[in-house]
């Protein structure tokens, strides 16, 4: 019987389907494990072969641990909401949701092919009603809540109108956009819509006016991973700066935790250390500058002891602070400056350092320390999101100031020196001091004492005389919650005299309407503003038409939706208990499945999904809905698999072809070609012509051999450079056992690696040898009984060993070594036997799953799947040597091997060693000084 693995594995995938095996529920008498794979968006384009990685690696180890004992939860689901399904139905006029079925339908075919143990009666989509029901609760909930500063948590928002409606302001410590302070009387005094509108300062979901990228061409917010180079990603369209009322999250309140949690998880330190410098925590000082026109400008600061070296201001174009200061004799410049800024993401103003430009507002401020008047200016490279979007500029220390002092002629004046002799002209200086470390020099209140003793100094005199105060501030800013597209969540959220009131929870989901077009309309409103039906009826709680809103009991819906991250944030909860419609997640599955044991995904996500995922999660625990604050405990970020491009090379100006050792001779234009239609840089120049019209009557000046050799380069696996590889196609020609072992050899999880299908027959002839293990040459079952040698079973309980510690530590690559070295020792041994055999398979089978469960089944008679069979126990003393092969040395030369029994003492061998007849000849008439034995290792006769 030969290895067929196209019916091989055709059966066995139907077979795990019709059976249900990978489906999971509840038990209590096993111990769970959760594994989790970062969902994936459904493009048109489908899988190639870089994709499925992390699969095959978490499939892997889910199915190490299911057959360790634990009931594991492996789910797949689709990130099914989103702008390229948006922008295909504005060319198309198909309904984003016909798009995304196809496109989920391509997906789920090729996931299968692979073979992965998804229990997928947990599948989730995003774009589902039923999904998103719960994104809109999770949404309605943090409009409910506010965020405790002195508890560090959520808590109701009734509980904080309860003190409003007694205490006032006094004794509040919430987290809220801006200081507030009113009494209980005047609380109590207001009306419904002043106090909706107050509330929206404390809410952790909330309507506040903040810059977005938006881009005019797309009609939409686009978050900062969209948009590169002050274009958009999709479409490469402008993006510009705008301020709109958007809907935002209060991340920013969370930014403790998140920063503090982290220790507690496992983690790479390079994924902690990315998370960290985007929460950004900076202790120092904040502080007041005022102006002659009586505006007070508050200063953050993370190095206070450098006060003295204030020499002029920056604003960030966005800050408030600009029409304020802002002179006539200014304005226009001003305004100029603004709107070239616009067009400049927050992105490429916070990276590029080489671009220096600003412009005076005509305006100065006053040192708070010296009474010196010095100007205030406009700048790009402030951000109004971070502190206060004002900055004391100390150009002497700070690389940014000092560039920028030095290109429009500002003041530079050294505060710190490394030590008294250090002090030099700053005149001279090409670049700033910005060490932290060193002593403060011409600083009134601080000279002479260091960096460290100086901040306290200056922070304590700061706040004794009303100037500032110590201050912690956080990068991290909140969220912005608001797209101006059709395709994604509805907020269940309608507008009453321009302020926003819930629906009822009882009547989620909300459903998207229907549109005509999915364009914003023609006076600038998001798509959803086209709807016929999309009011709300607040006394038959239902949705109707647009045409009866009154203001009085039916009133508009909100028009924008919900950014992708909506839909992503707390999907690793609804696949605990997707079928529940009464809640995310009961109870029960809560306490059971608790959290992610094992996240694998794309490093790309540590700033975004990664965030918003532990917000959501811990604002979820704060209100009791689930049992744990952290949603994954261990995170493996898998490297990417690149494309191996191949190249020909064209006779400028010609349709002649000359290979890659003979470019060197001619003018060539290197383009890319297909690498489906190259074998080991050897083109097909048949399929070549064939390939596109304009290589129809290519010619070749081909190598000596008569082939046409062509160049190669790794780089990213793209359409745009022919390299991407179909799994289907590897599939097809091999098999997905031969796939997901090859994807594994490739190197380590983590690290990037080029794909080369050159090397693939190497992993399908192992699969072919271990079949033959099971199959004499006739094709016949050869299987016995017979107790095993021990030779076999050391070959055998080595790889076990070994391949038990490589999965957990996802060493993989090293795995497929491993099995092929024992496949070969068994092989060499003609080894036929069960008790070797049986247990072969089983370690196996999480990386090869299919030609496993058939030997299994059929070839060894086993009834019941290698799914649930249980990973062998490795027995330490079938590795223990009977003898040892001893080099014997000659005055530390090895002259000659012996093989002893293990157990001999030291003094036993000495004996037979002198005695042997090798010994002898090298020894002859010489004088024996000392035999010096180093157990199981080596053997040195000292002679002279």
């Amino acid at each position: 019987m030969e290895y067929n693995f196209k019916e091989i594995e055709q059966n066995w995938r139907k077979f795990w389907q019709d059976n249900k095996l990978y489906k999971v529920d509840i038990d209590n008498n096993k111990p769970k494990y959760y594994v989790l794979d970062m969902f994936p968006y459904p493009s048109g384009a489908g899988l190639h072969v870089g994709h499925p990685l992390g699969y095959i690696a978490s499939d892997i180890y889910s199915r190490y641990k299911r057959l360790n004992g634990f009931n594991v939860l492996h789910p797949m689901g689709y990130d099914a909401f989103g702008l390229p399904a948006e922008q295909y139905a504005i060319q198309t006029g198909q309904h984003p949701a016909i798009t995304t079925e196809t496109n989920v339908a391509r997906y789920r075919e090729q996931l299968d092919k692979i073979g992965f143990s998804y229990d997928w009666d947990r599948e989730v989509r995003t774009a589902s009603p039923e999904y998103y029901k719960w994104t809109q609760w999770a949404f309605m909930q943090m409009f409910n809540h506010y965020f405790n500063n002195e508890t560090q948590k959520t808590e109701s928002i009734d509980s904080l109108i309860a003190k409003f409606e007694t205490e006032g302001t006094t004794n509040i410590k919430a987290n809220c956009t801006e200081e507030l302070s009113f009494t209980s009387q005047e609380w109590n005094s207001k009306s419904d819509d002043e106090k909706q509108e107050i509330l929206l300062n404390y809410r952790l979901a909330f309507l506040a006016d903040t810059f977005v990228n938006w881009c005019p061409k797309l009609g939409t917010v686009l978050a900062n991973d969209e948009v590169t180079g002050g274009v958009s990603v999709r479409g490469g369209f402008p993006v510009e700066q705008k301020k709109m009322r958007q809907w935002s999250l209060r991340v920013s309140a969370y930014a403790p935790r998140l920063l503090n949690d982290m220790e507690n998880l496992a983690w790479t330190d390079a994924l902690k250390e990315i998370q960290k410098n985007w929460i950004g925590k900076s202790v120092g000082a904040e502080l007041v500058f005022a102006t002659k026109t009586g505006v007070e400008v508050e200063v953050f600061t993370t190095r206070p002891d450098t006060l003295y070296g204030v020499t002029f201001m920056v604003l960030a174009p966005e800050s408030d602070y600009v029409a304020q200061l802002t002179t006539p004799e200014q304005k226009a410049e001003v305004e100029e400056y603004i709107q070239a800024t616009k067009k400049r993401s927050e992105r490429d103003r916070m990276s590029d350092v080489k671009t220096i430009s600003g412009v005076f507002t005509g305006s100065y401020a006053v040192h708070p320390l010296t009474g010196e008047e010095i100007p205030v200016w406009i700048a790009d490279y402030v951000l109004a999101g971070y502190g206060t979007g004002a900055v004391m500029a100390v150009p002497a220390h700070d690389s940014r100031d000092f560039a920028f002092a030095k290109h429009f002629n500002l003041p530079i004046i050294q505060v710190i020196a490394k030590n008294e002799k250090e002090v030099t002209d700053t005149a001279d200086w090409t670049e700033s001091y910005d060490a932290k470390e060193g002593i403060v020099i011409n600083s009134e209140l601080m000279n002479g004492l260091s960096v460290g003793k100086a901040s306290k100094k200056i922070i304590s005199y700061l706040y004794d005389n009303k100037i500032g105060t110590k201050q912690t501030n956080y990068r991290l800013r909140d969220a912005i919650f608001s797209r101006q597209r059709y395709w994604g969540e509805p907020f269940p959220v309608y507008f009453k005299n321009e302020l926003p009131y819930l629906i009822g929870e009882e009547f989620l989901p909300l459903e998207l309407p229907k549109i005509d077009k999915y364009l914003p309309t023609e006076d600038g409103k998001p798509p959803l503003a086209r709807a016929d039906k999309w009011a709300w009826d607040t006394v038959n709680n239902k949705v109707v038409s647009n045409n009866l809103i009154d203001g009085k009991t039916i009133f508009q819906l909100e028009f924008s939706t919900m950014p992708g991250f909506a839909g992503s944030s707390a999907y690793s909860l609804r696949y605990m208990d997707n079928k529940n419609n009464d809640a995310l997640v009961s109870k029960e599955a809560s306490n059971y499945w608790q959290d992610v044991d094992l996240y694998i995904g794309g490093t790309e996500h540590a700033t975004g999904h990664l965030i918003y995922s532990r917000f959501w999660n811990k604002f979820l625990f704060d209100i009791g809905a689930i049992q744990k604050d952290e949603p994954f405990k261990k995170l493996i970020n898998q490297g990417m698999i690149q494309g191996r491009s191949n190249f020909v090379y064209r006779i400028s100006e010609t349709n002649k072809f000359v290979t890659y050792a003979k470019r060197k001779d001619q003018k060539v234009d290197k383009l890319h070609v297909d690498v489906n239609i190259v074998k080991n840089d050897i083109l097909d120049t048949e399929a070549f012509k064939n390939w596109l019209p304009e290589y129809k009557n290519a010619e070749f000046i081909l190598d000596e051999d008569g082939k046409y050799h062509c160049g190669s380069a790794v780089e990213k696996m793209s359409k745009s450079m022919f390299n991407v590889v179909n799994p289907d196609d590897i599939i097809e020609q091999y098999g997905a056992d031969t796939l997901r072992m090859y994807e594994m050899f490739l190197g380590p999880l983590e690290q990037a690696k080029p794909w080369d299908t050159n090397g693939i027959d190497g992993v399908h002839k192992f699969l072919k040898k271990t079949w033959n293990l099971f199959y004499n040459n006739n094709g016949e079952l050869n299987i016995s009984d017979d107790k095993a040698t021990k030779d076999e079973l050391k070959a055998l309980h080595k790889t076990i060993k070994k391949i038990q510690e490589d999965i957990e530590n996802f060493s993989f690559n090293t795995s497929i070594s491993a099995f092929m070295i024992c496949v070969n020792e068994l092989g060499g041994l003609k080894t036929n036997k069960r008790e070797i055999l049986e247990p072969l398979l089983i370690i196996l089978s999480p990386f090869a799953p299919h030609i496993a469960e058939e030997l299994w089944q059929n070839a060894l008679g086993n009834k019941e799947s290698i799914v649930i069979a249980r990973f062998p126990k490795f027995v330490a003393e079938y590795l223990v040597e009977d003898s040892i092969k001893y080099p014997v040395q000659f005055n530390g030369k090895t002259r000659f091997m012996l093989e002893l029994s293990a157990s001999m003492s030291n003094k036993e061998i000495e004996e037979i060693i002198l005695a042997n007849e090798n010994s002898k000849k090298y020894i002859d008439g010489k004088t024996v000084r000392k035999v010096i034995v180093v157990p199981k290792r080596i053997i040195n006769i000292v002679i002279s």
